[in-house]
Formats: structure tokens, C-alpha cells, sequence
């Protein structure tokens, strides 16, 4: 089971979207995904086109992290109502807030290893859509973590938050996860004819290196359209839609392939 935290420290970078981007390519490839919605705002849920029904949310959970209580925030995702593949939600809930807070205890931050250990034989992908911030949901899900996607885009805020984002994981592997690293950054929602997105993508091309994942994500439309219909990508019709989900098919291909990228890399 792949364990993979989608965050950012700046909110509006469109985060979810490539949540919901490699999980799709993960429903498109045959794995048996899990997204686990950690952000209050609950965006993943809804383009997941869950049904809420009599489940239980993420904050269940990590108030009592019990098998049973577990498996009842689970629901199945829309998307396999006419399509045959595993895409599961662990729903996300407002309630989420009580649980990021600025300090953890040890039993805390390992609260959602705790969790995961009892799905591990169910899934090969496991997604965690986290909120923008360093509170105590980020990092709980980043110690439940193989690896952590940051997302942002060609602005300064952008840069100094990525650059902020690389050196808190650099700090959680070495103080309480060994097995944690970057996965690197994904540059979303890039204007090709911008002069300031590219000045922007090539500063962090410079600062970062090969921790950059290349090539950015363009801002499309389609994405736009697939998440609000609840669709994912990959069965959205059309060019862009194709072009989109070859850059994702990519992105979880890296995610597959698990190459780590030391700190300062």
C-alpha cells in the first residue's frame, strides 16, 4: 500500500484537483484507491461523488480509531456506479478542525498510522488530501505517510510556501518518521503565456532542483468541469481532457515508482 500526502501551506493552488487527478488514474489503472479527505472544507468528498448516507467522517475516526468506527467512515465513490473499479472516500467533515491544533502528542501524531495499519491490506493507493496548513491533520497524515506531494503554483506566496513545506518534512522525518520524504512539487495551474509564471517556474526550478516534478500542470478548464460534475478526468471526453490525464498517468507513475529525493536535492 503506496501512502501518499497531498498538501500545501498556501491555500488555493488547487490542491483537491490533483488529489482527485492521480486518484483517477489510479481508478483508470486498476488500483484499489482510498482518498482520505483531512481538510475541513471537504472538497475531495464531493468531487468523489460520495453519498454521505449513515457513514462516519475523518473526525469519528481520530477521535476513536477503532475497526469498527474505521470501516463506517468508508464509503464508495460515485465513480464506479457505471464504471467497474475500487475508488473509496474516507469522508471529510467541518468536525476535522477540533483535531488541528498547533500541538500533538506523541499518540496523537501517530493517530493515523494507527488507522491505516488496519486498511493496509485492502488498497494500493491510499491519497491524503490535506488541509493548507502545519496544524495537527497535516501532520498527522504526512507521519502516516510513505511520501508527501506538495502542490503550488507559479506565484511568490506560492514559492515561500513550497520552500516552507520541504523543510517541515525535512524536520518530521528526522523527528519522528524516518520513512518520510518529499515526493517533490507539482507546479499547478501554469498560464503558458505568462511572463510571471514562467519567471516563477523557473525560480523554483533553480531553488529546488529535481525535487520539481516536471512538466507543470497547465490551468485547463476541463478540470474544472470534470470536478464539477463529480466525473473523473479520465472519462471526461476531449483533447484537454486526454492531455490532463496522460500528465496525471505520469504523476502517479512517479508516485509508483517511489524514487526518493533526499533533503536539499
Amino acid at each position: 500500500m503506496r501512502v501518499v500526502s497531498v498538501s500545501s501551506l498556501k491555500g488555493g493552488v488547487g490542491k483537491t484537483t490533483v488529489t482527485l487527478g492521480v486518484a483517477s488514474a489510479g481508478f483508470a489503472r486498476g488500483l484499489r484507491t482510498l482518498v482520505i479527505d483531512m481538510d475541513p472544507q471537504s472538497d475531495a468528498s464531493t468531487g468523489l461523488d460520495v453519498v454521505m448516507g449513515n457513514h462516519l467522517t475523518v473526525a469519528h475516526v481520530l477521535g476513536n480509531p477503532k475497526p469498527q468506527t474505521i470501516r463506517q467512515a468508508i464509503a464508495p465513490s460515485g465513480w464506479t456506479k457505471n464504471h467497474r473499479g475500487t475508488v473509496h472516500a474516507m469522508l471529510g467533515s467541518p468536525a476535522n478542525m477540533q483535531f488541528d491544533t498547533p500541538v500533538l502528542t506523541k499518540r496523537e501524531i501517530w493517530r493515523m498510522e494507527e488507522v491505516l495499519a488496519e486498511l493496509e491490506a485492502d488498497y494500493d493507493l491510499v491519497l491524503l488530501d490535506c488541509p493548507p496548513s502545519l496544524n495537527g491533520l497535516t501532520r498527522m497524515a504526512w507521519t502516516a505517510s510513505d511520501r508527501v506531494l506538495v502542490v503550488t503554483e507559479p506565484s511568490l506566496f506560492s514559492v515561500a510556501a513550497t520552500q516552507r513545506a520541504f523543510r517541515a518534512v525535512d524536520e518530521l522525518q528526522r523527528a519522528v518518521s524516518p520513512r518520510l520524504q518529499a515526493l517533490g512539487a507539482v507546479i499547478n495551474r501554469v498560464r503558458p503565456q505568462s511572463i510571471e509564471h514562467q519567471f516563477r517556474i523557473d525560480e523554483m526550478r533553480e531553488m529546488f532542483g529535481n525535487r520539481v516534478i516536471e512538466p507543470p500542470l497547465q490551468e485547463r478548464v476541463v478540470l474544472q468541469q470534470a470536478q464539477g460534475s463529480a466525473t473523473p478526468v479520465h472519462l471526461w471526453p476531449g483533447e484537454s481532457a486526454e492531455e490532463a490525464a496522460a500528465l496525471f498517468d505520469a504523476l502517479l507513475a512517479r508516485i509508483q515508482s517511489d524514487v526518493p529525493i533526499g533533503p536539499g536535492n
